[in-house]
């Protein structure tokens, strides 16, 4: 077994992140949305480590993480939609799902054999520097084994992933905690496929009409987290919990204090003033420690499905879907 790096964010730390991404490794790193298990996206050998580590399936494709919209350009092509988008929330947390460009570098095994690609520019400084030292697309998806829930600092992930993985560029703490919005245009048609740190209303206040839905039935998946068995705790998840029967874990949201929260097993609350941003920031942290409890249960009190609510209860209907 491997021994994993800790990282620091300093310029040694960098170069050695870089170093080790050029050279085929795999290296967890910080995103303003959750940390990224980074490989070079143009070495199908570096791709096939992250599904090995991640015990990933392979049909589910990956991010290519890019420094620039210029560099984005190289891998796929950008209708007019699609260039609106990025130029508007570009760096930041969007994936954006296009045609491969005929420059394009990312293996098919990045793209799971698709001829479209998704890509993205973080927003986080530290990412940035990583990819403009590494000078490639950089696939990552999140840094956790799959169907696991995504880790929010360098803890989580090597609580997942030591030893199998080379390095973690330690960042501190994600900032959005919900992963990236992702957007497919393709063929003329923009598509909401996945809600995350942008929300929905943004993006159609944007291009001037509401999205479409979601992928196309019987569809395979063109872009992460598209599984419906997905980010999902050892626990059992009990969704839109009025009250909490003895010995459930209690993921709580707002104010107030819910009829049976006292007899617990364990209990955190979101956001105690309702706000989905910290509740979004709190969500996979706080299924992390109910998990690590030991209750068979983690009961979710309901959270409004507006803005970033709705990517915390996509989130939260994955963790409870059958699996």
């Amino acid at each position: 077994m491997r021994q994993t790096e800790r990282l620091a964010a300093d310029a040694a730390g960098l170069a050695e992140a870089a170093a080790l991404l050029r050279r085929g490794g795999l290296v967890a790193f910080p995103t303003e949305t959750v940390y990224g298990l980074g490989a070079d996206a143009t070495d199908a050998e570096a791709v096939a480590g992250i599904y090995a580590a991640k015990e990933r399936p392979s049909f589910n494709p990956l991010i290519s993480h890019l420094d620039s919209f210029d560099s984005a350009r190289r891998q796929g092509v950008f209708d007019g939609t699609a260039t609106r988008l990025a130029e508007a929330f570009w760096p930041g947390p969007l994936t954006l799902v296009v045609p491969v460009a005929p420059t394009c570098t990312v293996s098919d095994l990045a793209r799971a054999g698709l001829d479209s690609v998704g890509l993205r520019v973080p927003a986080h400084p530290l990412a940035h520097a990583l990819l403009e030292r590494t000078g490639r697309p950089v696939a990552a998806p999140s840094a956790n084994r799959s169907g696991r829930v995504s880790p929010t600092d360098a803890d989580h992930v090597l609580g997942d992933l030591d030893g199998r993985i080379d390095a973690v560029l330690d960042g501190g703490a994600a900032r959005v905690g919900v992963e990236s919005t992702i957007v497919s245009c393709l063929g003329g048609a923009a598509r909401l496929l996945r809600p995350g740190g942008i929300p929905r209303e943004a993006i159609e206040d944007l291009i001037g009409r509401p999205l479409e839905g979601g992928p196309e039935a019987g569809s395979s998946p063109l872009a992460p987290g598209m599984l419906a068995s997905h980010y999902a705790p050892r626990a059992q998840v009990r969704l839109n919990a009025a009250s909490f029967l003895p010995g459930e874990a209690a993921l709580l949201f707002g104010p107030g204090t819910p009829h049976g929260v006292e007899a617990a097993h364990a209990a955190l609350n979101l956001s105690e003033n309702g706000d989905l941003v910290e509740a979004a920031a709190h969500l996979f942290s706080y299924l992390r420690r109910l998990d690590a409890s030991g209750a068979a249960t983690i009961a979710v009190s309901p959270v409004p499905d507006a803005g970033l609510g709705e990517a915390i209860n996509d989130r939260l209907r994955r963790a409870a879907a059958d699996r």
